[in-house]
């Protein structure tokens, strides 16, 4: 089913954000999650009417036909602090792995490794190698980080190297990184977070920020889903740093969306291919997966001979005015992309912006937290439900319902 956002006559990079903009004090942020994950309020907007329940209710509340896709990948411990000799104090953010270049692979690699990273204090950094020892599995080791680019650039290229090559870099993030929370939070980790920022159904290590739909499910939901015969899927993509990356442009042409890496199984496309079921995606990042599955299925259709480069979904892709295929069509071509290649998972990229004017492929509804204002997730929501948005947002602020990666939830359903 394909379906426009709304009868949309600006052009998309057109849209001014300041027309996506709200008052949110900052008390209105959660700062620290519920107790119970599945007590958090949860807003129904269904058929254009507004009501609102708890979390626990979700079962009852999701149309019977429904289908839930997650995303399943897991934050992990991002921030490395170290000290050089002068006492200056230098934070590496890694985002994404370079060298080599598969997540996974990264994570097990021995030795060394290189990887994109954010560098607090980097006129601090001039050149030289940090180094720092800890103790990791009962063995001392002693980490180091090299800048492998000496440029202006936001993000820099930092390998990493260590002296005991039976450590994993997976087991060195664990030891001697801190988990990334969101900067709007304003306080420092704390041990709790590496429970409560994280989904009960993480498992594929990349995020340096959940999915936080997902953060109010519990095993005890899931179950009353089960009963009702509501099934789920997994996907993984990696959440970067971008997320929290505000717009500061007054038109959305001047906003960079980053690149966000995708791993969907064969097993899971099929299941959606074949799925009559409506489909909910559980998050903005499953929404973005999803989407983004469409147009590499449209790029194959179009061209069967497509190489993986040419997969990657551009920032303005979907707004190029190129022919359109149903999104059953979509989904067998990369299917069949996996077949001539003797492949069980699909390995990609996007950096897709969805906003109003978009038009729908396979997303039916959507599981959601409350966004920040003048967000690109913001405007994710306007091109699901128009400028309803307004009203729901509106309502939350005047029901006491907490904002942001912590706060409460919405079942949208358009």
């Amino acid at each position: 089913m394909q379906r426009y956002s709304t009868l949309y006559m600006q052009k998309p990079q057109d849209i001014r954000i300041d027309e996506y903009d709200y008052p949110l004090p900052d008390e209105r942020i959660a700062k620290y999650p519920l107790a119970r994950r599945d007590a958090s309020k949860l807003l129904l907007y269904k058929n254009g009417q507004i009501s609102e329940s708890t979390f626990c209710h979700l079962p009852e509340l999701l149309p019977d036909d429904s289908l839930l896709v997650c995303n399943n990948t897991r934050v992990i411990q991002a921030r490395l602090h170290f000290r050089k000799e002068t006492g200056a104090l230098i934070e590496i953010f890694c985002l994404e792995p370079l060298d080599p270049c598969d997540y996974l692979m990264s994570f097990q690699t021995t030795g060394g490794c290189v990887w994109r990273c954010l560098v607090g204090n980097l006129r601090k950094w001039k050149n030289g190698r940090l180094s720092r020892t800890l103790s990791v599995e009962g063995r001392e080791v002693t980490l180091h980080a090299e800048r492998q680019d000496h440029t202006d650039s936001e993000t820099h290229e930092i390998r990493f190297s260590w002296d005991n090559e039976g450590i994993t870099f997976a087991s060195l993030l664990e030891a001697f990184g801190e988990l990334p929370i969101p900067p709007y939070l304003n306080r420092a980790t704390e041990e709790s977070d590496k429970e409560t920022y994280q989904t009960v159904y993480s498992h594929v290590e990349g995020s340096v920020a959940a999915p936080t739909a997902g953060l109010h499910f519990t095993p005890e939901v899931f179950a009353a889903l089960q009963e009702k015969g509501i099934p789920r899927l997994e996907l993984t993509l990696h959440v970067g740093a971008g997320t929290f990356k505000p717009v500061k442009s007054q038109t959305i042409a001047g906003h960079e969306m980053h690149t966000e890496y995708i791993s969907v199984s064969r097993e899971t496309l099929s299941a959606l291919a074949s799925s009559t079921r409506r489909i909910i995606a559980v998050g903005t990042t499953s929404v973005r997966t999803l989407e983004s599955l469409y147009y590499m299925g449209r790029t194959l259709v179009h061209d069967p001979e497509a190489t993986a480069d040419h997969l990657v979904v551009e920032q303005w892709q979907p707004y190029d005015g190129s022919p359109d295929v149903s999104p059953r069509e979509a989904l067998l071509a990369l299917i069949d992309y996996l077949d001539r290649r003797s492949l069980d998972r699909l390995v990609s990229a996007t950096r897709i912006i969805i906003v109003p004017g978009y038009r729908w492929h396979i997303v039916q509804g959507l599981i959601t937290n409350f966004h920040q204002p003048r967000s690109t997730l913001l405007l994710l929501v306007s091109a699901l439900i128009g400028d309803r948005w307004n009203e729901v947002y509106g309502y939350a602020l005047a029901h006491d319902f907490r904002f942001l990666s912590y706060g409460d939830s919405s079942l949208l359903l358009p």
